[in-house]
């Protein structure tokens, strides 16, 4: 289970900040680092890891768990592609495709997990 350090209350509300154009950079840290929390909480594990810099990283989905230098699985993105990603505004294929996103290893497909909130493609 994740650890919270981000309020769901806090959290929802820097993601309507980011939806309606409203927030500065603290609003996108929070969202940012909610949905990483939110992402690990429904895949648990460690196999993955989730880098959305200068914001936050996250541990993720079942399978063998990664102790030492570069993880074999990683996803990496900026924190505008990683919140359309959580919000269904960008799809996973989309953003792979557009080279929004850096996913290396077998595990590192997130489409099954994303969006979090909104809709599903």
């Amino acid at each position: 289970m994740a650890r919270r350090r981000i309020p769901a209350e806090d959290g929802h509300r820097a993601l309507a900040q980011v939806a309606d154009g409203s927030a500065v950079r603290a609003d996108v840290a929070a969202a940012v680092r909610f949905t990483l929390e939110e992402l690990a909480e429904l895949a648990p594990g460690n196999s993955v890891e989730v880098r959305v810099p200068p914001f936050g990283v996250t541990q993720c989905v079942e399978g063998p768990r990664h102790t030492r230098g570069t993880p074999p699985n990683v996803v990496e993105t900026d924190a505008a592609t990683w919140l359309a990603l959580v919000t269904g505004s960008m799809t996973w294929p989309e953003a792979v495709t557009a080279g929004r996103v850096a996913a290396s290893g077998q595990r590192a497909d997130l489409s099954a997990w994303l969006p979090l909130f909104g809709r599903r493609a």
